[in-house]
């Protein structure tokens, strides 16, 4: 740590590293062993398994350094950075209010949180505090200061140094920089002629000598673009400085848009989001790709791979250059209008944030400046501490203070420059454990998640770097990936927590593709989907998803492809017949991300083409495709084309949103399975003000099934999976409504059914989804509308035709109701007659729903007496 003035470091203790190696497999991004606790008490049951967890301290590195063991000692014993933390009260954090469970590790949260307030008062009297600590790119890297551009840059470990670049023809004889006592080097170059004497957009780069006298050119650590040279293969990259006259630079004209109830988020990649087999450009995705996500009414994109990483094919995840904009597809100004676009058209923006580790590239990256130094003076840990093992990459010394600046800086730079609303932070769960999660099957047992295996420094500036975000952006949203279940990350920093607004539902993907490779369709267990659907911490929002960009990747398949494969080649037009397997594909395409959506979380997220079954996977290229760009594209085109089938899910996927959009189900906390059946394979459930009736059986169509709900009344589709205009065969009627029964004995829940005290009968056809909600009469002749259309019945109003949200008109119930017995299970070759026998026998208008009840039960006898 250091004084405010200079770079001098202030050590704090830090956990004790784990003694044993972790091993080679990862717990990686598509890790399938999560189990997350349930909150309350129960998770009691896991934390008394084991006695309290034991810390072990390290001592202050000295690191030959008298005098600043000397400061250290004088600051930890400071009257004003106690380590009695009084911001907190220590002894009852609100953490253990919403999880009892969590009390047993008191030893931890005391320490973890007595560290971040520590950290925090250090910062505020060497600094000024967080949000000026955060405001590094104002001293390091390139700034103007009084006519004149001065450069910083921390490099203990350097014994001389220069600037060189094309102003200087790249010879830094006469442009030497200043080193102080604290390893930070600096130079003044004044104006020439009234202009910058380093032109903008020219060259440049570092250049120093180390320990052994080596001289090395590395990219400036701060800098705000890099390019390389496309003529020259495999050429390094080289910074570039970035300066625009006022006349170019890029004026923001949009306010960010409000803070939704719960976002549905849009992953995108803006280099393969094109139709050709080229890398598209920022500006391009902004006027091409953004109507698109709108249309589906999207809320939220999250973009991938915006920070600079000289590898393309690592999708972004081994950055080199944290400050600058990936110059594949643009430039600074031109990344600047994709975020404004998005703003203008009520769009919030995330970026995905790599501050879990760093690209191992010496001549282009962060690992360039790591020349042997001891820890205290390198970004990252040395030894193998510094490295991991699996993702070939550089990991961060979150104890060093320099560190704190750098990282925590790079947040404020993307809110403040280009006007993110927030991040999703990769790779939490490498951040968050000394073994980074390598080898670990998370089982929930809460001596996993708090322990010295648990790294306290990498959780602090986790705390630091929420309550930065959240101090200079309140309506910021923050989301981490984590698959091991850490409890409390989702809960504030003034809690005890780490201060994330959402958490990623990892497990979820996982269960679906374990169930479309390896389980035959009625093997698919209601129960266990349901379960893992709702089986989250229910006081920590996730953020559910069916499938991401992992899923998308070579060697794995999306949903839509594991359920069609070659049959998307040659059986998507509607020009001809479709096939079973097609047929089967597009119903549990829209089933699988509807429930998700719908039961998973507190948010939504979707990957890029995903909404309309994007064929095949993503290769990116690389020498083994001969450098092809064929597989690193979308193919709009296929959802473009009318007559072909894709169409079909981009629409329900559109009107899934929009449900979200009028009856806000990810933003409820109601959320009760009221009935999984695995002989009928049927999920009820209620979620908001919405009843959701799943039909996972390929093959019954249930009439007159009996769906249990909480509030007595009417209820209409909301939408339905089977409409015509979503591809399916339009046989739920949207012109009926449902009166409900009571159910049991009033005042004993138990007698009622599915724990619901009222009921009322739906058909459900084979494969399809139908959500229903209660009508208000105030709101009878209230409906949704949109540009999405669905077909439904000829007799429908003009504006329900043009409605995905369907709304059923006001014909009577018992025309669909008394179609069939309600224990009658009828296949779709004879529910056609069926309906039309009952049509013509039953036309009496229901009064109440008693007689509703009387009504269908003497028509359904009618109807048993005369086939008998």
């Amino acid at each position: 740590m250091q004084c405010s003035s200079c770079a001098r470091f202030i050590s704090v203790p830090a956990l004790g590293t784990c003694s044993k190696k972790a091993s080679c497999n990862p717990a990686s991004r598509n890790c399938s062993s999560l189990f997350i606790p349930q909150t309350s008490g129960s998770n009691s049951r896991s934390a008394n398994l084991h006695g309290r967890c034991k810390f072990s301290y390290n001592k202050i590195p000295t690191n030959g350094r008298v005098e600043q063991v000397s400061k250290i000692l004088a600051v930890l014993t400071d009257d004003d950075s106690t380590m009695a933390s009084s911001e907190y009260d220590l002894e009852d954090l609100g953490i253990y209010n919403t999880d009892p469970g969590l009390k047993t590790y008191e030893d931890h949260f005391k320490y973890r949180v007595g560290r971040y307030s520590d950290q925090l008062k250090l910062i505020e009297k060497y600094e000024g505090g967080l949000e000026e600590f955060a405001k590094g790119y104002l001293k390091f890297g390139f700034n103007r200061e009084d006519d004149a551009i001065v450069y910083r840059e921390w490099a203990p470990a350097a014994q001389e140094a220069q600037i060189i670049g094309d102003f200087n023809g790249w010879d830094g004889s006469n442009h030497k920089m200043e080193r102080n006592e604290f390893g930070v080097w600096s130079i003044k170059i004044a104006d020439y002629n009234g202009k910058p004497a380093i032109p903008h957009n020219s060259r440049i780069k570092f250049h120093f000598k180390h320990a052994n006298g080596v001289w090395v050119d590395r990219i400036p650590a701060w800098i705000k673009y890099a390019t390389v040279d496309p003529s020259r293969f495999a050429a390094p990259y080289d910074g570039v400085y970035w300066d625009p006259p006022s006349t170019e630079r890029y004026q923001f004209k949009y306010p960010c848009p409000p803070k939704p109830e719960a976002p549905r988020i849009y992953e995108a990649h803006v280099g393969m989001s094109g139709s050709e087999p080229r890398i598209n450009s920022y500006r391009a995705f902004a006027d091409n790709v953004l109507p698109r996500i709108k249309a589906n009414n999207y809320n939220t994109i999250q973009l991938m791979a915006v920070m600079e990483h000289s590898y393309y094919a690592s999708f972004g995840y081994h950055v080199t250059n944290f400050f600058a904009v990936s110059s594949r597809s643009g430039s600074p100004e031109d990344l600047k209008y994709l975020v404004d676009k998005a703003h203008s058209l009520g769009l919030r923006v995330l970026m995905d944030v790599v501050h879990s580790h760093a690209s191992n590239n010496i001549t282009d990256g962060l690992n360039g400046f790591d020349v042997g130094q001891g820890p205290q003076d390198s970004y990252f840990h040395t030894g193998e501490r510094g490295y991991h093992k699996l993702w070939d990459s550089r990991l961060f010394n979150y104890s060093n203070w320099e560190v704190l600046r750098f990282l925590l800086s790079n947040l404020r730079w993307w809110i403040e420059e280009y006007k993110f609303d927030g991040f999703r932070f990769d790779g939490v769960t490498s951040m968050l454990y000394h073994h980074h999660g390598i080898n670990m099957a998370f089982t929930g047992n809460y001596n996993e998640y708090f322990s010295e295996l648990t790294d306290v420094d990498a959780v602090v500036y986790l705390m630091l770097a929420n309550s930065l975000i959240h101090k200079i952006f309140p309506d910021a949203t923050v989301i981490a990936e984590d698959v091991s279940g850490m409890p409390g990350l989702g809960r504030p920093v003034s809690e005890g927590g780490i201060g994330f607004d959402y958490r990623l539902a990892m497990a979820i993907p996982d269960k679906w593709i374990d169930y479309l490779k390896n389980k035959k369709d009625e093997e698919w267990s209601m129960e266990e989907i349901a379960w893992s659907l709702t089986n989250r911490r229910h006081t920590e929002n996730c953020v559910a998803y069916a499938e991401s960009h992992d899923q998308a990747i070579v060697g794995d398949k999306t949903i839509a492809f594991l359920l069609m494969d070659e049959e998307m080649y040659s059986s998507m037009s509607c020009l001809a017949a479709t096939t079973p397997a097609v047929e089967r594909g597009i119903a549990l395409h829209k089933m699988i991300h509807f429930l998700t959506m719908a039961l998973g979380g507190e948010g939504y997220l979707n990957f890029m083409g995903n909404e309309f079954g994007h064929p095949e996977w993503i290769d990116f290229p690389r020498e083994g495709n001969g450098w092809s760009y064929d597989k690193c594209r979308r193919q709009w085109n296929l959802v473009d084309t009318d007559y072909l089938r894709y169409k079909f899910m981009n629409k329900f996927d559109g009107a899934m949103n929009l449900l979200d959009e009028k009856f806000s189900i990810l933003s409820s906390k109601k959320q009760l399975v009221s009935s999984t059946s695995e002989e009928d394979k049927v999920i009820v459930f209620e979620r908001g003000d919405l009843i959701f009736v799943f039909n996972f059986h390929p093959e019954n169509t249930y009439c007159g099934y009996k769906v249990g709900c909480d509030l007595p009344g009417k209820y209409r589709v909301a939408l339905d999976s089977d409409a015509s205009d979503f591809g399916g065969q339009g046989r739920v009627g949207h012109d009926v409504d449902h009166f409900t029964s009571p159910e049991g004995i009033p005042g004993v829940p138990e007698t009622n059914f599915g724990n619901r005290p009222n009921s009322f009968k739906v058909l459900s056809p084979p494969r399809t989804c139908v959500a229903y909600y209660r009508v208000v009469e105030a709101q009878e002749d209230n409906q949704l509308t949109s540009d999405v259309s669905v077909d439904v019945e000829d007799d429908l109003d003009a504006a329900a035709k043009s409605n995905p949200i369907v709304i059923a008109s006001e014909e009577d119930i018992i025309l669909l109701a008394a179609k069939a017995d309600p224990d009658q299970t009828l296949t779709d070759n004879n529910i056609a007659d069926a309906q039309k026998d009952l049509e013509e026998d039953v036309t009496k208008p229901i009064e109440s729903p008693k007689t509703k009840d009387i009504e269908i039960k003497d028509a359904a006898e009618e109807r048993a007496s005369s086939e008998d």
